[in-house]
């Protein structure tokens, strides 16, 4: 006997279905991050360090402009350095920090937002590596302290820890306050060195410069102390 021919809610229903699909999810995802760094690769962020801010904007609205500006930059990969640097050049150290600290999180919600959305859903699955269970353990288990530890410590992609902990069961919560706490310490000094680059001998640049320094050889001892944990945690 002949199976009755799909009515077209069925085909409707069955296309969205696949549309909605984890992996269409994903795929959306990867096109719209292509999609974003090559605008970023073609509109060159960098040029904000040499003055490439549009001089009608000032006040309150340049803050709240390039906070978000910031914000959709950072989703597209662009280093959140040549952003705090930028931020401390155009608004001075206290106005560029906090525009900076505004931007990284606003930055830090889209991209945990998209990942969450888009890609979760797909990639949870593929997590079957005992290193990547132990690291996706950590991040779901302990949210808060693992995150604020990769706020305070530079050396890792920003927008990459922020899809990977969108990948985890990471809480909202947890995320957002880590990484408005965590970041606070090197935006400022990214932000204090971009607004005193003029004065390079001067104290304050170079303590930003001795802080960013440091954090950065502190970033090292903690990655080859973690690499170890989850190399023993593989074996």
């Amino acid at each position: 006997m002949l199976e009755p021919a799909a009515t077209p809610d069925g085909l409707a229903a069955r296309g969205m279905r696949v549309l909605l699909s984890p992996w269409s999810r994903l795929a959306l995802l990867l096109v719209l991050l292509a999609c974003a760094a090559v605008a970023m690769v073609l509109w060159h962020p960098q040029r904000l360090l040499a003055g490439g801010w549009p001089g009608q904007l000032s006040g309150p609205t340049a803050l709240v402009v390039f906070a978000l500006a910031y914000g959709v930059c950072t989703t597209a990969f662009v280093p959140r350095p040549v952003l705090n640097l930028a931020a401390g050049a155009l608004f001075g150290s206290q106005g560029g920090t906090a525009t900076a600290l505004a931007g990284t999180v606003l930055g830090a919600a889209l991209a945990f937002g998209l990942g969450r959305l888009l890609g979760q859903d797909a990639l949870r699955p593929l997590l079957r590596a005992r290193w990547l269970t132990a690291a996706d353990r950590q991040l779901s288990e302990h949210g808060f302290r693992s995150m604020l530890a990769i706020r305070l410590f530079p050396g890792l992609p920003f927008a990459g820890t922020n899809y990977c902990a969108a990948v985890s069961r990471m809480r909202w919560s947890s995320y957002l306050l880590a990484t408005t706490l965590g970041s606070i310490p090197n935006t400022a000094a990214y932000a204090v060195a971009g607004a005193r680059a003029a004065t390079p001998t001067s104290p304050a640049f170079l303590l930003s410069m001795g802080f960013i320094a440091v954090s950065g050889l502190a970033a090292l001892a903690v990655a080859w102390y973690k690499r170890k944990a989850l190399r023993g945690s593989g074996d």
